[in-house]
């Protein structure tokens, strides 16, 4: 890959708790500068600032655009990030943006084709494949460790939910937990498993215990759901918020084949600390422990293949296909 000089222009839309993280992530790795900040609490924007001195403050997206940025990182409510990738990736400046990248397969592709219009590099953050374990377990399935890969169980419960009145209106959400939890764990089964077709799928979901009949009628916060891939493989999904769980947060990626079997859970209720192990029968084998400071890398792993003049990538088209996946959930 061609390293460009000087560092990439990188505008962050967006900086709050999320958003500032990303920022702290790809300071932290020099790979890129920031030259401006925009959020629309302007002490937000302003705390920001202290990660990046001299950077400068705006109040829009366009006014981002006009500071000749080569990339933006998205880190605003869901309803917003597609037509603002979309906005980005016309005026020629790559886009990370925070998930889900739209709130729909039509949108998601719509996105995806203007980076291929534009040429030019598109991140989500679907951090969970740059932990450790996730890295070492997709490792031993693609050379075979598992045999066959039949069936997938993926659970993600939190015992809270989301703090911002955005993500239960369904218009603005696009969905709840599935869109916001199951969408990690689906992208992990599929980068897993090199994203095979979906033959069919079947969903229950639910809104404070109450069975919800089409999409847009509630958020939901409780979904269970079953995918059939082309390949035969049996995915299993199961995700919440506010589930009485007895612990923070129960999140499980499980992997099941004809020559063993692989877990990458987390520990003790944990959002951010992880184990990876295969297993062999009733024996196992450790891959990855905690610590593991994996929760900026997928945006560090974007802006570095950004210094290095990386443009559109065939692959995004994943992104499609993940979000194709799920409104086959949402029925």
């Amino acid at each position: 890959m061609r390293k460009t000089s000087p560092r990439p222009r990188l505008g962050f839309l967006g900086v709050g708790w999320i958003g500032r993280n990303l920022m702290e992530a790809i300071v932290q790795s020099e790979m890129a500068q920031v030259v401006g900040v925009a959020d629309p609490v302007p002490a937000v924007a302003q705390e920001a600032q202290t990660l990046t001195p001299g950077s400068e403050r705006v109040d829009s997206l366009d006014a981002l655009l006009e500071l000749g940025l080569d990339g933006l990182v998205i880190a605003t409510p869901s309803a917003f990030h597609a037509e603002q990738s979309v906005s980005a990736l016309e005026r020629g400046v790559a886009v990370f943006c925070q998930k889900p990248l739209a709130r729909s397969v039509e949108e998601t592709r719509h996105v995806v084709n203007a980076a291929r219009a534009a040429d030019r590099l598109l991140g989500v953050d679907l951090s969970y494949r740059f932990t450790t374990g996730m890295r070492q377990l997709r490792e031993r399935i693609h050379g075979g460790s598992l045999g066959d890969i039949y069936a997938v169980n993926l659970v993600f419960h939190n015992a809270y939910g989301p703090d911002k009145a955005w993500f239960y209106d369904p218009k603005l959400a696009g969905g709840g937990c599935v869109m916001d939890l199951g969408i990690h764990l689906v992208d992990l089964a599929f980068w897993v498993l090199g994203f095979p077709a979906v033959r069919r799928v079947s969903s229950q979901l639910f809104a404070q215990g109450r069975p919800l009949r089409r999409r847009g009628e509630a958020v939901e916060d409780y979904a269970a759901a079953q995918l059939e891939l082309t390949s035969g493989t049996a995915v299993q999904l199961a995700c919440s918020w506010k589930l009485p769980a007895g612990c923070d947060a129960v999140i499980e990626a499980s992997f099941y084949g004809t020559k063993g079997g692989a877990t990458f859970r987390n520990v003790n209720g944990s959002f951010y600390d992880f184990t990876a192990d295969l297993f062999w029968g009733t024996r196992r084998e450790r891959l990855a422990d905690p610590p593991d400071a994996w929760g900026g890398r997928a945006a560090v792993d974007w802006a570095t293949r950004l210094a290095h003049g990386v443009r559109f990538e065939p692959e995004s088209e994943c992104l499609v296909h993940v979000a194709d996946a799920l409104d086959c959930i949402y029925g």
